[in-house]
């Protein structure tokens, strides 16, 4: 029993989901000092943002627990494998590590750390159900690991930096948007106030096609303008590949299982971040 119960605690940080933050920190860090940051900066940025996205994960299945029972039952929430309680006291612990290791790396940081912890819990609290604002209050905080790589080794105006910045906080929102047509019937029960609830579900995943679009067509001009040198066209190239194909799939309202294409997206994406580094590391 109480394994399945620590099995459920850790199910709720969604590990996959707040590692890719603390990598988009490190790829920020790398972006901005051009070369491999400290060991303490490399660390205390990754755990930082690791530990405040998981709180905002966390603090996501203690508030939409009506919305999880339709679906998501197998959730460990809804499922009844964790309680309320230990919820909410697994996400007092995790904030307080990340607020603890923010303020470790700077002051500057403990501040960004506090007003992402502050944008997560508004937006489970409140805005989750308001459709478009509440899906840029989670692109905002995505796009934003990679500003705080840059404050993180002091150097937070950076072209790079920001761009990448840009482009994550796209490609989630273009997620978002297109999750949102996947819950419609689970949302429109909860009284969400989601595009696809507001306007359809093919007109919302339209509207998520033409982001992931947009995210193709700025993730080339980086090479184009010159900010991103020709070696690191590759992973894009596979990225956008995946998008584009992704995106004609999502447009098919005839496929059954739509969802999986969300995260092919969001898994090309990660894999893209993760062989920028190891070219920047090797270069």
């Amino acid at each position: 029993m109480f394994r399945k119960k620590l099995s459920g605690l850790f199910r709720l940080f969604r590990f996959e989901l707040p590692f890719t933050a603390g990598i988009c920190v490190i790829l920020g860090e790398l972006l901005a000092l051009g070369e491999i940051p400290a060991f303490r900066e490399l660390t205390l940025g990754f755990s930082s943002v690791f530990l405040i996205s998981a709180t905002s994960l966390i603090l996501n299945d203690y508030f939409d627990l009506e919305s999880d029972r339709i679906n998501a039952p197998e959730r460990p929430l809804p499922s009844g494998i964790v309680t309320n309680r230990e919820v909410v006291l697994l996400s007092i612990a995790v904030t307080i590590l990340g607020f603890i290791t923010s303020f470790l790396l700077s002051f500057q940081t403990l501040l960004v750390v506090i007003l992402a912890w502050i944008v997560g819990f508004l937006y489970n609290w409140r805005f989750k159900k308001t459709g478009l604002p509440g899906n840029l209050m989670i692109s905002f905080s995505v796009g934003m690991t990679f500003i705080f790589g840059g404050i993180a080794v002091g150097k937070p105006i950076e072209v790079a930096v920001w761009f990448f910045g840009t482009l994550a906080l796209l490609i989630n929102l273009g997620e978002e948007i297109a999750a949102d047509a996947m819950d419609m019937d689970g949302d429109r029960k909860a009284g969400s106030r989601s595009l696809p609830v507001l306007f359809g579900q093919e007109t919302a995943i339209r509207i998520s096609a033409a982001i992931f679009l947009l995210v193709i067509t700025i993730s080339m001009m980086q090479f184009v303008l010159g900010w991103m040198e020709w070696l690191y066209i590759t992973p894009f190239l596979f990225m956008d590949g995946v998008i584009l194909f992704s995106t004609h799939k999502l447009l098919d309202s005839k496929l059954a299982n739509r969802r999986m294409y969300i995260r092919w997206i969001y898994l090309s994406a990660s894999l893209a971040i993760l062989s920028v580094i190891v070219i920047r590391l090797l270069k």
